[in-house]
């Protein structure tokens, strides 16, 4: 039975999901005897003297940390988006890039021109993250303001400051759960609304930090378990054939998991956002472009070419979008079946929901939920 260690913290949502993952795979593919420690995000992960095993997945973050790994003398796999000079180990990680493409997408799709970004100033890492993001809002026509503070904590007056001087409405992402909660004490401290005037998106989603502040915040699902199932299949061919390392796999998002810093709309137009409202509240029934242009009172010609103005897609497409965005969190937080997942996000059938969800997401529900959702 081979021995492996899992040196990835326990503390957060993504490093259990991680450990998750990897258990998975060996039901699945073992057995294989795990060795895991309960450990923070921040603590030394580091083996016990004398561990004698036969693979290793970690979370590598440091030059010492990897020069330990690499005198084992068995297959590694990094499981962390750090890049690490002079070191060459076997990486399965978050897409940042992709996860940066949809944290934009969801401030775009909720009518947004203005952009914020805050995190720490220096790790490579973030600044991937954070050059995806002004990438992805340029393309969308948006105006990019970052905010970069030191090593230390930002003053909180400094960082009200700056959001008091963006334009509003604006849309703000940071790169973590804590960077958005202090974000959110900022914006009280500014007497600024959230998410009315400052709609904070952190880029990663943890169920207990997301949860916890007085205004609950949104956050980018990263697919932890599929980088810890990947992370796992990659060790096992290391270990049967000693295969090369190849080059980093990539793990996309999940999606947002929507909560109450996110949830508004950016919209001046009053029968738009009429609209807009009406179809979110409603995402759970099918709807009807006629149905939504009579609570928005305009016609249907006017709502549509006000859509196409505005937000650039039609209220055809928008009602599919929203549809699509509950589909994905009942698929991501529920137990639901496929077809009570099909009639709670308003498809008229579960046939045609798979056909849609696998046109627009690229895979089958079961395999998006397998994927990503909670264990």
């Amino acid at each position: 039975m081979p021995r492996i260690a899992v040196l990835v913290d326990t503390s957060t949502s993504w490093g259990r999901r991680i450990h998750a993952g990897i258990h998975a795979y060996d039901r699945r593919h073992g057995p294989w005897q795990l060795f895991a420690e309960p450990r923070g995000l921040e603590e030394r992960l580091r083996l016990p003297s004398g561990w004698r095993g036969d693979g290793v997945i970690a979370r590598i973050t440091d030059v010492e940390m990897a020069w330990e790994l690499e005198t084992l003398g068995v297959p590694v796999v990094n499981v962390s988006a750090i890049e690490l000079p002079g070191t060459a180990f076997p990486r399965v990680c978050a897409d940042l890039a992709g996860a940066a493409d949809v944290a934009a997408r969801h401030f775009v799709d909720r009518g947004f021109r203005h952009f914020g970004y805050f995190s720490l100033l220096g790790p490579a890492y973030v600044a991937t993250h954070r050059r995806a993001f002004e990438e992805a809002v340029r393309r969308s026509g948006g105006a990019f303001h970052p905010r970069e503070a030191g090593p230390a904590a930002a003053p909180e007056a400094s960082v009200a400051a700056w959001l008091q001087a963006l334009p509003k409405p604006a849309g703000l992402l940071t790169w973590n759960p804590s960077d958005a909660r202090e974000i959110l004490y900022a914006c009280e401290a500014a007497g600024l609304l959230v998410p009315e005037e400052v709609a904070v998106l952190s880029g990663t989603d943890d169920e207990l930090l997301c949860a916890l502040p007085h205004v609950p915040l949104s956050g980018v699902l990263v697919a932890a378990e599929s980088i810890g199932y990947e992370a796992a299949r990659r060790l096992h061919a290391l270990l049967r054939r000693g295969a090369a390392s190849g080059p980093p796999v990539l793990v996309a998002p999940a999606g947002v998991i929507s909560r109450r810093s996110t949830e508004t709309l950016a919209v001046d137009d009053r029968a738009l956002c009429r609209a807009l409202t009406f179809i979110r509240e409603n995402a759970s029934r099918p709807l009807q472009v006629a149905e939504i242009a009579r609570e928005a009172g305009v016609s249907r010609r006017i709502l549509e070419r006000r859509f196409v103005q505005v937000l650039g897609r039609s209220p055809a497409a928008e009602i599919r979008r929203a549809h699509l965005e509950r589909a994905r969190q009942l698929l991501a937080e529920t137990n639901l079946s496929i077809a009570d997942v099909a009639e709670a996000a308003g498809f008229s059938s579960p046939e045609y929901f798979a056909y849609v969800f696998r046109a627009k997401a690229g895979q089958a529900p079961g395999a998006y939920r397998a994927a990503c959702r909670r264990r």
